[in-house]
């Protein structure tokens, strides 16, 4: 058996990494395993590769906009080889920065997939060789992948994940994508810039499903405008394999069916977590629908072992796995005062065009609690920032406590909106009051004045609408 360590961290992404540094910086004896790339799917084929896509077709958006800048240019082209090449050496240049963090930290990176093998022990295999270690505590992070159906399996070639979607050999002219939620909208957003016939298949009611129902009609409306098909209360129910094509089988909730023969589909229908082959059943650890069940602290219920990330609850983002990460590191080295995830705290962000970005319970949601709520609004019309960008469509709203004036939510949709957002998470995590918001000053002129102001309209009180 190799040397013991105070923690190994099964998983090298964003949870596992971060979860790795906190615990080395309060002077623990850290080892991270990881079977690929260090920085996980989000380094290497999720966050970060994606928004350097659909930095390239902002870009391409703006070009055919130049006269209203009072510029000229003609016969632009894109290469979309070269814009995949971009996209894949900002993901190498990530990754490599995340093995200089654990040089930096003193951690041992161990290549290979880990199994739970017996009370402090890990096995990590490579190569078809076996070594064991120990550690006084194991996290495990092993994230999770892209989930498929009977029917609907992806082949790399005409059925892609986001995996191949992100590095196409060869720009689509016509797409399917299944799914409307954050990952099959930025797909289709980058997609439909840059020229194909994007058709967006949701078997639920709406786009974006999980937004507040007004962002989803704002956004459903700007994607429409921009030559989407969007066909909600659908399923797919079959996927036909041309040679160089693929047809799908539509049906609508009246029973209705319909053809549709694109060159690529997409599938982004949700994820399911890396739970196989790490010994979970065999160490009694629970797992419900793929996920490991986890206590608000990340433990398992098993002595010495603990879950973050993708492989726990939702929400499914980078930024609540890192946020446990640290919550176990903390737990772990024994320091006082640790909170647990408040996971109506999480903002969520799509990069699609327009941006949405939402923090806390939809309208919906927060008239669910029984409470009496006053909702504000502001368009990105009445902000003079805005209109000098060119960027006037969209729209902030806040959802408030009408009693207490607590901020119980907020949406937005419209340019850098998910820059824009953490200030209402920074308001809603000091627990900030809409009066506490409304004498606040906001910096003119700039988009987030449109933040003041939907406080402000919450109380029939915006300056500028």
């Amino acid at each position: 058996m190799s040397d013991g360590f105070d923690v190994i961290v099964v998983g090298g992404g964003p949870g596992g990494y971060v979860c790795a540094i906190r615990c080395a910086q309060l002077g623990l004896k850290t080892a991270v395993v990881e079977r690929e790339r260090l920085g996980g799917i989000c380094l290497n084929w999720g966050c970060i590769p994606t928004k350097a896509l659909l930095r390239s077709s902002e870009i391409w958006h703006l070009m055919h906009r130049l006269p209203e800048f009072g510029f000229s240019a003609d016969n632009f082209k894109f290469d979309i080889a070269k814009i995949v090449a971009r996209s894949r050496a900002v993901s190498q240049q990530l990754s490599n920065g995340v093995g200089f963090l654990m040089k930096k930290h003193k951690i041992a990176v161990i290549a290979g997939e880990a199994k739970l093998a017996g009370k402090g022990k890990l096995a990590v295999g490579k190569d078809g060789k076996s070594t064991e270690y120990a550690a006084k505590h194991i996290v495990l992070a092993t994230g999770a992948r892209a989930r498929t159906l009977p029917g609907l399996e992806p082949d790399g070639k005409l059925v892609w994940t986001y995996r191949e979607a992100m590095v196409p050999p060869a720009f689509p002219k016509s797409l399917l994508v299944v799914g409307s939620g954050a990952i099959g909208i930025e797909f289709a957003s980058f997609y439909r810039t840059l020229g194909a016939e994007v058709t967006v298949v949701e078997v639920l009611d709406r786009v974006l499903p999980v937004e507040d129902e007004e962002i989803s009609a704002f956004a459903a409306k700007a994607f429409t405008k921009q030559g989407m098909t969007l066909k909600t209360g659908t399923t797919v129910t079959e996927l036909k394999k041309g040679a160089d094509n693929v047809t799908a089988t539509l049906k609508a909730k009246d029973g209705k069916t319909e053809q549709l023969t694109v060159e690529r589909v997409i599938l982004a229908m949700g994820i399911v977590g890396n739970v196989e082959n790490l010994g979970l059943e065999a160490a009694g650890i629970k797992v419900d629908r793929t996920h490991v069940v986890a206590g608000k602290y990340g433990e398992t219920g098993v002595d010495g072992v603990w879950a973050i990330g993708d492989l726990v609850g939702p929400p499914w983002l980078a930024h609540k796995a890192m946020h446990e990460g640290v919550i176990v590191a903390e737990k772990i080295a024994g320091v006082k005062g640790v909170h647990p995830l408040n996971a109506s705290n999480v903002p969520g962000c799509t990069y699609c065009w327009p941006q949405v970005a939402s923090v806390g319970l939809t309208e919906a949601k927060a008239k669910e609690t029984g409470r009496k709520i006053k909702v504000g609004r502001f368009p990105f019309i009445g902000n003079g920032k805005a209109i000098a960008l060119g960027e006037a469509d969209g729209l902030v709203k806040t959802v408030f406590d009408a009693q207490t004036g607590e901020l119980l939510g907020a949406h937005m949709i419209g340019a850098e909106v998910t820059e824009l957002i953490q200030g209402y998470v920074i308001a809603k995590t000091g627990e900030l009051t809409d009066q506490e918001l409304s004498h606040t000053i906001f910096p003119h002129p700039t988009l987030s004045e449109m933040m003041h102001e939907a406080v402000l309209a919450a109380d029939g009180a915006a300056l500028h609408i």
